[in-house]
């Protein structure tokens, strides 16, 4: 009786996993804002408003030079985009926001007014991979906002298995690291340690403000600013914390470069 009951109410669910990436991806609550965008050319002349709010001093503005916001450094409170009185700053709703290099989560240098996404890996890394990613998650002092996110992605609604990609238990079973949290002083030889025990050629993914910069504790003495004060990084997936989506997004860019794997 108690089977058959547990079948029914099985086939009465159906599938609880997201379409995504084979449907529409699922759209972000109004609070989350997604990613923001940088119009510097709409900067009022000498207006400061912005730099002056910003918590984590992602927003900086040099005498006779664009404004320029680091989405590295930055925690997404919006309090930007409410006080600019030109509207240069805007959220965007879009999740995708994961980069490859530093330089390209910073907004207004050069023109540029929102992220260069994430390319995929090269064909003699993709080709070692495979069609699997092993990642060992690193929480090196986080607030367990980013670690709560990266966890929800193992859940049957996002069943990250399915793209081949799996958290495990030992570095040495790992592909790469998967970091968040800022890099207290307590953790820097734990994660020097884990690296090292990463088989070679092994990626590391920092995931959140604090894992890229230190976010709003960037600059305490216990603090190392970001895992790449200790470890190469290779992708760069911001916000405080990224939605599950952007997450998944900025993995899913090391397979393929739109995102999605080429066989889905």
């Amino acid at each position: 009786m108690f089977l058959r009951d547990t079948l029914l109410n099985r086939l009465r669910r159906g599938c609880q996993t997201l379409a995504y990436p084979h449907g529409p991806a699922p759209v972000l609550p109004d609070r989350h804002g997604g990613a923001l965008k940088l119009e510097a050319a709409k900067c009022p002349p000498d207006c400061t408003a912005c730099v002056a709010i910003c918590p984590t001093e992602a927003i900086t503005r040099q005498p006779h030079k664009p404004t320029a916001l680091d989405l590295g450094r930055c925690i997404f409170c919006a309090e930007c985009v409410r006080i600019c009185p030109a509207g240069a700053i805007t959220q965007t709703g879009n999740h995708r926001m994961a980069v490859r290099r530093r330089e390209d989560l910073v907004l207004g240098a050069q023109g540029q007014e929102q992220v260069r996404l994430a390319g995929a890996l090269d064909d003699r890394l993709r080709s070692l991979f495979g069609r699997s990613l092993r990642l060992r998650q690193v929480s090196a002092g986080g607030c367990n906002a980013c670690e709560a996110d990266t966890n929800v992605l193992s859940t049957i609604g996002w069943d990250l298995g399915r793209f081949g990609i799996q958290f495990v238990a030992s570095p040495r079973h790992a592909d790469g690291l998967l970091i968040t949290g800022p890099v207290s002083k307590n953790m820097e030889l734990a994660l020097e340690k884990t690296y090292a025990a990463v088989p070679d050629p092994k990626l590391v993914i920092a995931v959140g403000a604090c894992a890229i910069a230190g976010g709003p504790f960037q600059g305490n003495p216990p603090i190392r600013n970001g895992a790449g004060d200790c470890v190469p990084v290779d992708l760069y997936i911001p916000g405080c914390p990224p939605h599950p989506l952007t997450i998944l997004d900025g993995l899913l860019r090391l397979l393929s470069p739109e995102g999605i794997p080429a066989d889905l």
